[in-house]
């Protein structure tokens, strides 16, 4: 598994608008300009992000983007898994049904259990974790 970079920039740019969002909308331009992305690219996948719901979108003067729940709300499982499809070790855990192989591969299990530990570190991570502390 390989976290693509649009994988990255989503939650980059999650994490700026639970940084500096304070519930406004923020401008495209500005998140571009502070991650240094591409507006283009970034649009692209604030894209993708509205309609999973997980940004809300206003269009206009005084219009951009975020988020639509707390930092703490945000697993950083679910975003990547939007952006990246999979986060499957191999690709006998890609396919919706079982490998074919299953019940004789004796390696199997072992990807398994790494599927497992990656679901579970990621899903254990909140946005707001990942936020500086203020002190």
């Amino acid at each position: 598994m390989m976290i693509s970079t649009r994988g990255r920039y989503a939650l980059r740019v999650m994490l700026d608008l639970a940084e500096n969002g304070s519930g406004a909308f923020v401008p495209l331009d500005t998140i571009a300009r502070r991650q240094g992305i591409s507006e283009k690219y970034l649009e692209n996948i604030l894209a993708s992000l509205s309609r999973a719901g997980l940004v809300q979108a206003l269009r206009g003067k005084g219009g951009g983007y975020r988020l639509s729940r707390t930092p703490a709300e945000y697993p950083i499982g679910e975003i990547l898994r939007l952006t990246e499809k999979s986060l499957a070790p191999v690709t006998c855990l890609e396919s919706d049904g079982a490998c074919p192989r299953a019940g004789e591969c004796p390696t199997y299990p072992l990807w398994q259990g790494l599927d497992k530990v990656i679901d579970d570190y990621l899903t254990g991570h909140t946005l707001a974790d990942l936020l500086p502390q203020k002190k």
